[in-house]
């Protein structure tokens, strides 16, 4: 799955494209594994503001609380998803790449960073407990309470990416870390990550906005 909007920033339009990807994805049975990615210099850069902003309170309300929705989805769902990090990963699209199973960088350019601290926006609790749920406590602190930007190779060293590699070989890094998780029962697969993300699902599903 490639993510085609420019840096990939989240808004109603870009969600429902989310949705209807994942929902085929899920309906055939022959796929094994989701490697997901973005092109050019973004992976994610996180929520749209600017449309929020034009779209309103209602909309914006939804653009949060679907997010939140699709953080759920990737934390549950049923085949290996690895994130193959093509550029930066910020705020909302960092914790899009956290929801994966798996995460592999570049180890040139592009960074993982949650910026909240730096623009005023506290974390939710959902969001937080994703972040809780996938990241140590050392580096969840410094990550949410810095801002810090971790390049690949200083990820790699945080347990926040599996992986660095250079920059042609981040897709097939990822898709060999998908094959490597391939070919589990889907429904063993969605049940032991329920179990294992149960806190953070339970309060993603709980909407809070900001």
């Amino acid at each position: 799955m490639t993510m085609q909007a420019e840096e990939n920033r989240f808004n109603l339009p870009m969600l429902d494209a989310f949705k209807q990807a994942l929902d085929e994805v899920e309906a055939d049975e022959s796929t094994l594994a989701v490697v997901l990615t973005g092109e050019g210099k973004f992976f994610s850069n996180g929520l749209d503001l600017e449309w929020m902003t034009e779209a309103g309170e209602e909309s914006s309300r939804l653009v949060v609380e679907r997010l939140q929705a699709l953080y759920m989805r990737l934390l549950a769902f049923p085949l290996p998803v690895v994130a193959a990090i093509n550029g930066h990963a910020f705020a909302g699209g960092a914790m899009l790449a956290l929801a994966c199973d798996q995460r592999v960088m570049r180890e040139d350019r592009g960074f993982f960073c949650l910026p909240e601290v730096d623009i005023n926006i506290p974390f939710v609790r959902g969001m937080s407990k994703l972040i809780q749920a996938k990241l140590t406590p050392a580096a969840a602190h410094k990550a949410m309470l810095s801002g810090h930007r971790f390049g690949g190779d200083e990820a790699v060293e945080w347990g926040i990416a599996d992986e660095a590699s250079a920059e042609d070989r981040v897709l097939p890094a990822a898709t060999a870390r998908a094959e490597a998780l391939a070919g589990k029962n889907r429904a063993t697969v969605a049940a032991i990550k329920n179990v294992i993300y149960h806190d953070a699902i339970e309060a993603l599903g709980r909407f809070e906005s900001f």
